[in-house]
This record gives structure tokens, C-alpha cells and sequence, in this order.
């Protein structure tokens, strides 16, 4: 292997042995994470078992799981038996966390038992970005995410799926049934098979379809539109035109450092209603009196910028798009620039909107009218006759 860059020999041993810490720059995010959780007072943020148990198998202190799921937040590794394995193999890890490697169950179960202490840290890390003074700017940008539950669609019912479902099972048992006369008038031998399959068939549909009467009874006493079977807190959300069940997080991000400043957990399924509440919660989370807030057009509603604007909050949300007059291949009202300075809109082609006097027999009417060049334009088949009579002053 001449004239390449060569490894070192696998069996050759060293007289000094390296450092674990060798292998960790000075700049690595991972010696953050390290410095801020053992800054932490687990005890005072609600994680359990910060003092060990006397007697038993001691337990993995919850400083070091801490660690590792921070590790797995900021990597995107969110599967418990992923971490597991990095834990094993990941030199990063490896330092983070003193080569300690917890299975995927105490990684789980770590999760799943601190998760209002963990959002408590979270607000510790908002509170140490103040004092570093990152969000001077009073800056945020808000937006949801859409993340799937472990409920499949087939666990999550409505009263429409109710209904339907139950239809299909009561078509299956009359056909069912149906089959079972025609049984009765074949051999013997073959009707006595045929029907007791038949019967097997007829008993589930009937369990299925008490089943799904339990589930209606559950849902009417719920008061709610939808019930999750497997997960009760998630919800159908509607997604481009496609449906899944899950959850749609909302997060208020610092617009200049990126950073996380709110974050709020929903199962509604659009962003229309989460605007001011979402803009409130990040000014209390930043301690700020004033706040300007950024979202896109899902987030327009009237009554939402109002609240905001009440609470002080200025909100930039470009509005919503009513017309079809783009996806006709038309001009919209956007593509109608408004002169100021001479009080005209002007039309793509560069024409200016005018006023006319029509002579009527009780006095003058103002009519409406675009340039006279419309009939003309070549682009007058882009626009509407009411666009071509819509003008200002």
C-alpha cells in the first residue's frame, strides 16, 4: 500500500495509553450538555430517583440519562434502542456519559417517567439563555410540526367511521345469512360444514359489532369528535390531503440563534387558534414586555392577531389566499399594484385604472371602468370583467 495514507497496526499496543478525552474537542457541544446537566438540581426539577435506594440494585443516577437523552435530542436519535447501541459504539457518548451504556428499557422508562421534570429543564435552559442575554431581539418565529403516535388510523374512530363500519358489518351478516339459506339446500354433509363456518363468521361480525357500540357509548360520554384506542391524547390530523393520527407540536423559535424558546404539545390539527397563545407564552419565556412574533399564512385569523395585538405582541402573518383566480391561471388582487402618490392601481400590463361619468335622466352616476386599452391588451383573457371593473380613485 505504497503511496497511501496508512492506519495504525490493530494489535500494536502503546507505552502511554490515550485519554477518552483525547477524542473530544475542546468545542464540542457535548462538553455543554455535560456542564449544564451537572449545573442542574434534579431534585428541585421533579426527577425521580435522585437519591439512591438503600437496598436493592443500584440504579443508573438520572444525571446520566439525562445526558444521553439530551444527546439524543440534539442528534435526532429519538428511538431508545438507537441510543443503546450509540451508547455502545459512540465515542461522544462514550465521554458523556463515563461509558456507561443503560439498555433501551431504563432509556424508555427515564422517558416516560420524568417528562414534566424534562420540560422543566428546558425552561432552565431558556432561563440560562437570558442571562447570556441571546434573546435581546425579542424575536420568534412560530410554526407546527406534525408527528405520528403510535395509535394506527384503525384505532382511531369517529362518529362517521362508526357508522360506517357498523353498515359494513351488518352488509357482511346479510350476506352472511343469505349464504347460510342457500346452505340449507345442499347435501347434508357439505350444509353442516358450510353453515357452521358460516355461523363462526356471523358470531364475529355480531363481537365486532358489539365492540364498536362500546366505543360509540365511550365517545358520546367524552363529549369529544374522535377517541384513540391505543393512545387516548392523539388525534386524526388532516395534512395536505392525506390524514394520519397524531399530534401537532407547536414551537416558538429565536430568530436569531434558532433556539427553542416555547414549545407546546396540541392534537388540533391546524395552527389557525394557536397563534396568540403560542406568542404569549414565548414573551413570558423570554421576559420581555414586547414581542414581535413571525408565522406563515396557516396561522392568519382575525381574531387571533387582535388578541395579539392587545397583549402588545406585533405579529408579522402574511394573509390567506381566498381566491382561485391563480389556480384558474387569472390574475389575483396581488398582481395590482397601488400608485400612492397618484391614487390609481395600475394592471400587469402597465395600464392605469381611470373613472368615467355615464349621463343617467336623474342626475350623473360614476362608472367603473378600466383603460381603454383593455380590449386590446394581450393580456385581457387573465382577467376577470370584474377585475376589469375594479379601480380607485
Amino acid at each position: 500500500m505504497k503511496r497511501f495514507i496508512e492506519g495504525e497496526d490493530r494489535g500494536q499496543g502503546t507505552l502511554l495509553p490515550e485519554l477518552l478525552d483525547d477524542y473530544v474537542a475542546e468545542d464540542n457541544p457535548v462538553r455543554v450538555v455535560d456542564v449544564f446537566v451537572d449545573e442542574l438540581d434534579l431534585g428541585l426539577l421533579g426527577f425521580t430517583r435522585v437519591q439512591p435506594a438503600k437496598t436493592g440494585r443500584p440504579a443508573y443516577h438520572p444525571a446520566v440519562l439525562l445526558k444521553l437523552y439530551i444527546y439524543g435530542y440534539l442528534n435526532r436519535i429519538q428511538s431508545s434502542r438507537r441510543l443503546e447501541r450509540e451508547a455502545q459504539r459512540n465515542v461522544e457518548l462514550m465521554w458523556l456519559t463515563q461509558r456507561l451504556a443503560p439498555d433501551f428499557k431504563t432509556i424508555a422508562n427515564f422517558r416516560k417517567d420524568n417528562g414534566k421534570a424534562i420540560r422543566n429543564v428546558c425552561r432552565q435552559f431558556v432561563v440560562l439563555c437570558q442571562q447570556l442575554d441571546l434573546f435581546s431581539d425579542a424575536v420568534v418565529a412560530i410554526d407546527g410540526s406534525k408527528f405520528k403516535a403510535v395509535n394506527s388510523s384503525d384505532r382511531n374512530f369517529t362518529q362517521a367511521k362508526l357508522k360506517r363500519r357498523m353498515e359494513e358489518i351488518e352488509a357482511n351478516i346479510g350476506r352472511y345469512l343469505a349464504e347460510l339459506d342457500t346452505a340449507d339446500r345442499q347435501e347434508p354433509a357439505v350444509k353442516q360444514a358450510r353453515s357452521a363456518r358460516l355461523n363462526d363468521k356471523i358470531l364475529a361480525m355480531k363481537l365486532q359489532m358489539a365492540a364498536l357500540r362500546e366505543i360509540e357509548a365511550k365517545l358520546e360520554e367524552s363529549g369529544e369528535t374522535q377517541i384513540s384506542l391505543t393512545d387516548p391524547d392523539a388525534r386524526s390530523i388532516m395534512t395536505r390531503g392525506s390524514g394520519f393520527v397524531g399530534y401537532n407540536v407547536q414551537t416558538a423559535v429565536d430568530a436569531k440563534h434558532h433556539l427553542i424558546v416555547e414549545h407546546e404539545v396540541t392534537n388540533i390539527g391546524n395552527d389557525r387558534d394557536q397563534l396568540s397563545r403560542m406568542a404569549k407564552k414565548a414573551r413570558t419565556a423570554i421576559g420581555t414586555e414586547s414581542l414581535t412574533a413571525i408565522a406563515d399564512r396557516g396561522y392568519f385569523k382575525g381574531e387571533e392577531i387582535l388578541a395579539c395585538k392587545q397583549a402588545g405582541i406585533a405579529v408579522l402573518v402574511p394573509a390567506t389566499r381566498t381566491s382561485n383566480a391563480k389556480a384558474d391561471g387569472r390574475f389575483d388582487k396581488a398582481d395590482f399594484v397601488y400608485d400612492r402618490e397618484k391614487d390609481e392601481y395600475r394592471c400587469p400590463a402597465g395600464q392605469a385604472l381611470i373613472w368615467r361619468f355615464a349621463g343617467v335622466e336623474k342626475g350623473m352616476t360614476l362608472n367603473r371602468y378600466w383603460s381603454s386599452n383593455c380590449k386590446t391588451c394581450p393580456l385581457k383573457d387573465r382577467c376577470t370583467p370584474s377585475q376589469q371593473r375594479r379601480v380607485t380613485r
